[in-house]
């Protein structure tokens, strides 16, 4: 069964990355820790978080579960699908730790916050269960865990961003970094847990943004995504200057370390994003030309249901003015098939902006509903699944449509690339991203490029997510 599609890369694609650092695994520790996390890029941050608090206590990163004294599932409860396969992970582990007394079991994020009771008391799955604002809690936590109790914390915070906290970079390429910008949302989307999951919205301090950025690019970082769940929506207030940033002012900041910092944000409401984020990316080249839009519908009368407080027309309107002012912007979206009562002319009217949109690439579901959201409280989820299914391959169907097209109109342009690694069939091959959030993959032909190098790439052919090109002579754009 198939709950969601992507076509492109993305980073919030990825499900069960183990997290592990070379440089961690040299801590030399008497404990040591394994941590897989779940769902979107705002979980992949905080488990360098979660990393950085435990070795500042004595635990060592390992890669191997069977190696751990403390293995961590850093969860979503975006969608069912995911909660089944923590489910499973966890289980896998409970028959672990039968031959391993003493080992620890723990679940932080979303999912812990949601299913804290369930998880310790019903399932017996889990030792400890942490809420994404309570990591700095996790020593005393694993004591008590350790001790033969329950260990629970889950309560939301309003203010905290562990703003001081440096991550650990896990399993990082070297080339890309994450940077959390601020935490929670204010948006009261009918279909999503994360406000009750991450609590409200809070915004880090700036000058602890652009320090930590500035300190990535030292190391080497030459490419850096700030999150939030809105990042539009960043509001920062300095009360010693009393000064207020705003998102643009802050991505202009950050730009502004150096011309050889590529910045990109994620992710963007279209009720929220201004002209003067679209100024500012106009302003610093090195902010890359690309932003994901979440769409999640195309008719006005659904989106009315979801609570997204835009129509079909505002969207439209925010993708003109993306256009107008940036042409070469890159676009991207989220999409969700057979939400409550959605007809089939409200899914004809999704397909129907799709298309207007020429999304570039989308990620694409069928509703899930989630125990707890206004959704689930409001409105009965009426729409057969087999509908969902056959209306989620129809817009499966038309955005590989819309990503050739894109791809298609790449043929025979020039790009600057920041190499980020081998590609994954071919050590002889490279792969990088362009300014539009596109991967390239091209073959190594010159031996003076190495990871982590910007080289101009002459596209020459391309499949449904990857473009395909060859590395010009330097002196060539």
């Amino acid at each position: 069964m198939i709950e969601s599609l992507a076509l492109g890369k993305h980073e919030e694609s990825r499900q069960g990355e183990v997290f592990a650092s070379s440089s961690a695994a040299t801590v030399p520790a008497s404990r040591h820790f394994y941590i897989e996390s779940y769902g979107c890029a705002m979980n992949f941050a905080d488990s360098e978080i979660v990393a950085s608090i435990l070795q500042e206590n004595g635990y060592g990163v390992t890669r191997s579960p069977e190696q751990a004294d403390l293995v961590l599932l850093n969860t979503c409860s975006i969608r069912e699908k995911a909660e089944q396969t923590v489910r499973k992970r966890l289980s896998e582990f409970r028959k672990a730790k039968k031959s391993r007394p003493g080992m620890l079991v723990g679940v932080l994020g979303c999912m812990a916050e949601r299913l804290k009771g369930k998880l310790l008391e019903e399932e017996q799955l889990v030792d400890l269960v942490v809420g994404p604002d309570a990591y700095r809690s996790l020593p005393a936590l694993i004591a008590e865990a350790g001790s033969g109790q329950k260990a629970v914390n889950v309560l939301l915070s309003r203010d905290e961003t562990y703003a001081d906290i440096s991550p650990v970079r896990l399993n990082s390429n070297g080339v890309t970094g994450f940077v959390s910008i601020m935490r929670g949302c204010n948006n009261m989307c009918s279909f999503c847990v994360v406000p009750f999951t991450r609590g409200r919205e809070r915004s880090r301090d700036a000058n602890s943004i652009v320090a930590e950025c500035r300190q990535l690019f030292e190391e080497g970082i030459r490419e850096i995504t700030l999150l939030g769940q809105n990042v539009d929506s960043y509001h920062f207030f300095d009360e010693q200057t009393e000064i207020s940033v705003s998102f643009a002012q802050l991505l202009e900041k950050v730009a502004a370390i150096d011309p050889l910092l590529r910045v990109r944000f994620s992710t963007s409401h279209p009720k929220d994003i201004t002209d003067e984020v679209l100024f500012s990316m106009l302003k610093y080249p090195n902010v890359c030309r690309y932003i994901h839009l979440p769409m999640q519908s195309g008719s006005t009368r659904v989106l009315q249901l979801m609570n997204r407080t835009y129509t079909r027309e505002w969207y439209m309107a925010k993708v003109n003015r993306i256009r107008e002012l940036l042409p070469d912007c890159g676009i991207t979206s989220d999409i969700i098939a057979g939400f409550c009562t959605e007809t089939d002319e409200d899914h004809r009217d999704t397909l129907d902006l799709m298309a207007y949109s020429r999304l570039d690439f989308s990620y694409m579901y069928f509703y899930s509903e989630r125990p707890g959201t206004l959704a689930a409280r409001r409105y009965t989820d009426d729409v057969p699944e087999a509908v969902k299914k056959a209306r989620l391959a129809e817009i499966v169907d038309l955005q590989g449509r819309l990503s050739r097209e894109s791809n298609q109109a790449d043929v025979g342009k020039v790009f600057e690339v920041l190499i980020e690694g081998e590609s994954k069939r071919s050590h002889d091959e490279w792969m990088g991203r362009n300014t539009q959030n596109k991967v390239i993959v091209f073959p190594k032909t010159s031996p003076e490029q190495k990871k982590g190098d910007y080289v101009m790439v002459k596209v020459t052919g391309f499949t449904q997510a990857t473009l395909l090109g060859e590395l010009l002579p330097p002196n060539i754009k």
